[in-house]
């Protein structure tokens, strides 16, 4: 382990240290401390969250159609490591994973129900905006901001030889030398924390996830005690997986796990409101493109009440994809090595940003029904326990159920796999095959990271942590943007002047 990587690692670890001990001793004070630093961040940067995600997406469909699109990213001739569907499944898994089981019901009903966008709760106007602003959240914005990650990761490991270093990917901006000096281990920290609380929130989130399921199920009850055995066998499963290695053990359990999740889509889809759900779904799909330059825009200066939505769902949802993004951004580049750049944004911005909708569709409009017609309030559950009250309004709901939490162990478990990976490739020189030891490591600290948190009850700091780190790594998302865009074009100039 060389120099830069030690104090890359140990840095990391360190202000790691520092916030589960705050968390741990004062939890109260750490999520009163960093609410008021997210609160600040959205009400003083909203338009900056707007502007900047709506100009990546906008960024990366001209990348799919401009001259940039035939560049491959790998060597020349390169085929994809891994098939179309393996790659969609993988990429799908780590982009969203558990949130889309849980936030697939939870967001639609407490949009039309709850607390609505615009109109009056529960009005027919509200109901339309539910799905079309869940469509919103959801949709090629976030996957936008994903995909500048990885394809500039992609192209400077892969095409570039570049070290797998989210500093490497500067280069062409700062230099070689100031890549390799401080600044670079400063950008490679950030990427590393950034990883960390994002992961270790949603461990801790996904752990009461799936105790709530059963304790709504099987009534077992809902405890620090049920949680840590919940977490000790997923960090053992998810161990295995890490160290039978990415082509193994992530790819058969995202490819096997998206199986699935579609048997579970199909199959409430058959057994619930179907008509209404194909009518609801094309509604809101075209809602979503009549209005998505008004949606990706919207700030609402002088309505203070609209302005509090806006912060809390859109401005929200746009931090909480950048400060996903090194992840994500990251695993999803190892996954897409071989692929053009036109083929890489087609399949990444497109095709989960419709499987997205139609769990959306399904799930959401199946929950609105229910509620539409008073025979549960949905929108008044927990997180942890909607999904569960909407399918036991349906037949074979008890089976569906049981099926939504294996779909939702096996997220959980793909999650964490693929964070590890990340970690190990950060924090271990940008190596591309990271050892199973430093994944198994990272594993390890991860758990113990979301145990502690959930034990002295501060995962809402950690997620606030986590939305803090999006305004500096966006800033640093900028600088990649513009080096993969100086590099790329100044290779198509060369290659011009050859022919």
């Amino acid at each position: 382990m060389g120099k830069k990587v030690t104090s890359v690692f140990y840095v990391a670890l360190a202000v790691c240290m520092i916030f589960v001990i705050w968390g741990s001793i004062q939890p109260t004070q750490m999520e009163e401390a960093t609410a008021k630093i997210t609160s600040f961040f959205s009400e003083y940067f909203g338009w900056y969250y707007l502007i900047l995600v709506l100009l990546f997406l906008v960024f990366c469909i001209y990348l799919m159609f401009s001259k940039f699109g035939k560049i491959r990213l790998g060597k020349e001739g390169e085929k994809p490591e891994f098939s179309t569907g393996a790659w969609f499944a993988m990429l799908f898994s780590a982009g969203m994973g558990i949130g889309l089981v849980f936030w697939t019901t939870a967001e639609p009903t407490q949009h039309a129900f709850l607390n609505a966008p615009v109109a009056e709760v529960g009005t027919p106007k509200a109901i339309n905006d539910a799905m079309k602003f869940a469509f919103f959240h959801w949709g090629i914005h976030a996957w936008a901001v994903y995909a500048i990650v990885a394809l500039v990761f992609a192209y400077f490991s892969f095409h570039r030889g570049y070290p797998n270093l989210v500093s490497s990917t500067l280069i062409p901006i700062f230099g070689e030398a100031r890549m390799k000096g401080w600044l670079g281990q400063l950008v490679d920290i950030l990427a590393v924390l950034a990883t960390v609380f994002g992961v270790a929130a949603t461990l801790g989130f996904g752990t009461g996830q799936i105790n709530g399921g059963l304790n709504y199920l099987f009534d077992i009850p809902q405890s620090f005690t049920v949680q840590l055995i919940i977490l000790i066998v997923a960090t053992a499963l998810f161990i295995i997986s890490a160290w039978s290695g990415i082509g193994k053990g992530i790819k058969v359990l995202s490819t096997s796990n998206m199986g699935l999740a579609f048997v579970l889509l199909l199959v409430l889809f058959i057994v619930g409101p179907s008509m209404y759900i194909l009518n609801t779904f094309t509604n809101a799909l075209g809602n979503y493109v009549a209005d998505f330059f008004q949606m990706s825009l919207r700030i609402a200066p002088e309505d203070d009440e609209a302005r509090k939505w806006i912060n809390s769902w859109t401005i929200f949802y746009w931090a909480w994809w950048i400060s996903w993004a090194p992840f994500v951004g990251i695993f999803i580049a190892r996954v897409s090595r071989g692929r053009t750049i036109r083929q890489f944004m087609a399949g990444v911005l497109i095709v989960p940003a419709l499987v997205c909708f139609l769990f959306f569709a399904v799930f959401g409009t199946s929950a609105i029904h229910i509620e539409k017609n008073g025979l549960a309030k949905i929108s008044e559950a927990t997180l942890e326990t909607a999904t569960f009250m909407m399918l036991e309004q349906y037949p074979l709901g008890f089976l569906l159920s049981l099926i939504t939490i294996v779909v939702i162990a096996i997220f959980f478990i793909t999650s964490a796999d693929s964070a590890t990976f990340v970690l190990g490739m950060l924090s271990g020189g940008g190596t591309n095959t990271p050892h199973a030891a430093t994944k198994i490591s990272w594993g390890i600290i991860l758990s113990a990271i979301a145990a502690v948190i959930m034990f002295f009850g501060g995962t809402q700091g950690l997620q606030n942590l986590l939305i803090i780190a999006a305004l500096p790594f966006s800033i640093v998302m900028i600088l990649m943007s513009v080096s993969f865009y100086k590099s790329a074009k100044s290779e198509l100039f060369k290659k011009k002047e050859i022919k």
